[in-house]
């Protein structure tokens, strides 16, 4: 592959760097400030409206979506709302936003669990159902949830899911518990993409199906939020466990054919995870920097930290580690543009497995710099160890990715 950025990314590139330069870093205090001074506000402060805004009038939107830029009708081009970048052109830009991963990706309309729905929507939704939900996802107008994680089953096998979705006439009528289920306690979350069970009876991988739920139909109950090591993340609609109880929607409102599900969430979380790792990226590149600002300040046993041996090993290993991933994820990448999500199979565990937890090393480094102050909220790097631990259970734990990539280099040898 071609590690040179093409002439488009490298325009982006700069363009972005300029949006969080002017736009995205000088808000992260009043941010932060709003959401101490709002514990029942969930969901982004009123700021990002104006940072979508003038993200939107830059042209810095949906960069997500992949597929030719170009005209009328083309998969992913602007007239459907996207930037029509592949995942390769993506990649250093998601990593720019990762670096006030709290702010920038809703600002530009590429925070998760929004940009996996819209890829659903987008490629497997009728023409009414993207005129009705996806339309006003990819205008920044609405938020939504993706709910398939249940607290009564193992959801690391999806396959376990159990709540039921059953067809009643000319409905499907839904009922079951879900947890974990990401900015599903912002109000704006208008729509929900469930998964549950269409027919127990079927193949194993057969038996699931999605189906899309409005936040407002009855029987719908977003009971808590979830927290995360302590942190609720309301900035950004938290984690709600939500009960499902009788919940009735038109048939219309299934996503595919029945039995789809499975195959669905598969296509659903390889981009999500590719997604999560670039923007990891840009989160240990901003604690690097805050390490050796750090380092470079303060003055312990005679000598700046800068100057003790320690301190310049977890500095060197941190760029050699970042770098590492950086190249990998850009492998990864490039695999999925030229073979295909199917065929960057290995590559996408590589990265999902190798990635939460080296960028949690480096923060617990950057931590550790910084002392009692790594630990507390005048530093990003406590919230941002906490997110990238769940990480490691998001998109599928490390064991469950560990097994299905050993499997495949064992074959490998038969």
């Amino acid at each position: 592959m071609d590690f040179a950025l093409d002439s488009r990314t490298l325009e982006l590139r700069e363009q972005l760097l300029a949006f969080m330069d002017d736009h995205v870093y000088p808000a992260e205090e009043a941010f932060h400030a709003y959401v101490d001074e709002h514990p029942d506000h969930w969901g982004p402060p009123p700021l990002i409206e104006d940072l979508k805004a003038e993200a939107r009038r830059q042209g810095l939107w949906n960069l997500f979506l992949p597929g030719e830029q170009g005209g009328p009708g083309e998969q992913g081009g602007p007239d459907e709302g996207g930037a029509g970048l592949t995942n390769l052109q993506y990649a250093p830009l998601a990593e720019i936003t990762g670096r006030s991963a709290a702010i920038a990706p809703v600002a530009l309309n590429c925070a998760a669990p929004d940009t996996g729905n819209m890829e659903v929507l987008h490629d497997f939704g009728t023409d009414e159902q993207k005129e009705q939900w996806l339309k006003p996802l990819l205008a920044g107008e609405i938020r939504s949830s993706f709910a398939m994680t249940e607290p009564d089953v193992a959801s690391s096998d999806a396959t376990n899911i159990a709540t039921s979705i059953v067809r009643d006439g000319d409905d499907y009528v839904i009922n079951g518990r879900k947890w974990w289920i990401t900015g599903a306690m912002n109000p704006n979350a208008k729509i929900f993409i469930v998964m549950g069970k269409t027919d127990p009876t079927a193949a194993r991988h057969r038996q699931q199906s999605q189906i899309l739920v409005p936040r407002d139909t009855p029987g719908v109950d977003v009971k808590r939020g979830m927290h995360v090591l302590g942190y609720d993340d309301r900035d950004h609609g938290g984690h709600a466990e939500i009960e499902f109880t009788d919940v009735r929607v038109p048939a219309t409102n299934l996503i595919a054919g029945e039995g789809d599900g499975f195959a669905i969430a598969q296509a659903r979380l390889g981009p999500g995870r590719i997604h999560h790792c670039m923007r990891s990226i840009g989160i240990a590149e901003r604690a690097i920097e805050l390490m050796c600002k750090r380092a470079n300040e303060r003055v312990a046993f005679g000598k700046p930290l800068s100057e003790q041996g320690v301190i310049r090993d977890w500095i060197a290993e941190s760029r050699v580690k970042v770098e590492q991933l950086r190249l990998l994820t850009l492998k990864t990448a490039w695999l999925m543009d030229t073979v295909g999500n199917k065929g960057a199979h290995s590559e996408i565990q590589a990265i999902k497995i190798a990635t939460p937890r080296t960028v949690e090393w480096i923060l617990d480094k950057a931590i550790q710099t910084h002392g009692a102050g790594g630990l507390s909220q005048d530093f990003p790097l406590a919230a941002s160890i906490a997110g990238v631990r769940t990480l490691r259970f998001a998109d599928g734990p490390d064991e469950v990715h560990k097994n299905a990539l050993a499997k495949a280099e064992l074959r490998k040898h038969l």
